[in-house]
């Protein structure tokens, strides 16, 4: 049985208490809340992103749409100008000047047929453009809540951050001078037994476990010395005794 001095026992619960704390505040430190917020956040900007994009793409298609359907009508325009300058110009043979008449009210007719696509091209684009804006906006406002929330992430992770240094500062001093094998037992179990290799004695029961120790162990370590390291026949951890009091 491996011995170290009963105070350097008693002043492990003391180092036990702190590691104990620094897994709370690391505990904490992964599982804040603006954590999951941001994550939530992150989720909602990448969606409204991939309909920012989609609603980008819509409204230049439209607006390539709306630009051919302008110069459809600006093209049939023109040539019914110059077929109308030629009419009034009264140069050409009567059959010409008929000819260009005719051909004047086909353009009219196409040209109200062109117009009639830019109308409508220009109506979607009008709704697209109203759809990008408020996509737009929705997208900015949710940026906008999650620059607010990685803020207040940022200053719970400070303040974590800090008490850890002051906690781990605290550490260095108590374990400063304990008894080397005995660190290295309580550094060791504690990485087996999920960040707690020892626990104090109190009565008959196990503060790391909880469970009473049967009379027959517990009388073995009762008339254990003083500086033998005793442990849980439970769960195996480090029991300090002399401190069911403290």
């Amino acid at each position: 049985m491996a011995t170290a001095p009963a105070a350097d026992q008693r002043r492990l619960l003391d180092v036990q208490e702190l590691d104990t704390r620094l897994d709370q505040l690391a505990h904490k430190r992964r599982t804040l809340p603006e954590l999951a917020r941001i994550a939530e956040l992150e989720g909602q900007v990448g969606d409204l992103h991939t309909a920012l994009v989609t609603s980008r793409t819509a409204v230049e298609d439209l607006r390539r749409e709306v630009a051919k359907a302008e110069a459809d009508v600006e093209q049939v325009r023109s040539r019914a100008a110059r077929d109308q300058a030629r009419i009034d110009s009264g140069q050409g043979t009567a059959k010409d000047l008929q000819a260009l008449t005719s051909e004047l009210e086909s353009l009219a007719r196409r040209q109200g047929d062109l117009e009639e696509v830019e109308l409508e091209v220009m109506e979607r684009l009008e709704a697209h453009e109203k759809a990008l804006a408020d996509v737009s906006s929705a997208h900015e406002q949710l940026v906008g809540q999650r620059t607010v929330v990685e803020g207040e992430r940022d200053t719970a992770v400070a303040t974590i951050d800090a008490e850890a240094e002051q906690v781990r500062a605290q550490r260095a001093k108590a374990v400063d001078g304990l008894d080397a094998g005995l660190v290295a037992l309580y550094e060791r179990l504690r990485g087996q037994l999920g960040g707690q290799g020892a626990a104090r004695l109190r009565g008959n029961r196990c503060e790391g476990c909880r469970l009473e120790l049967n009379p027959l162990d517990l009388d073995t370590i009762r008339a254990a010395s003083a500086d033998q390291v005793v442990r849980c026949e439970e769960c195996g951890r480090i029991l300090v005794r002399g401190a069911d009091e403290a």
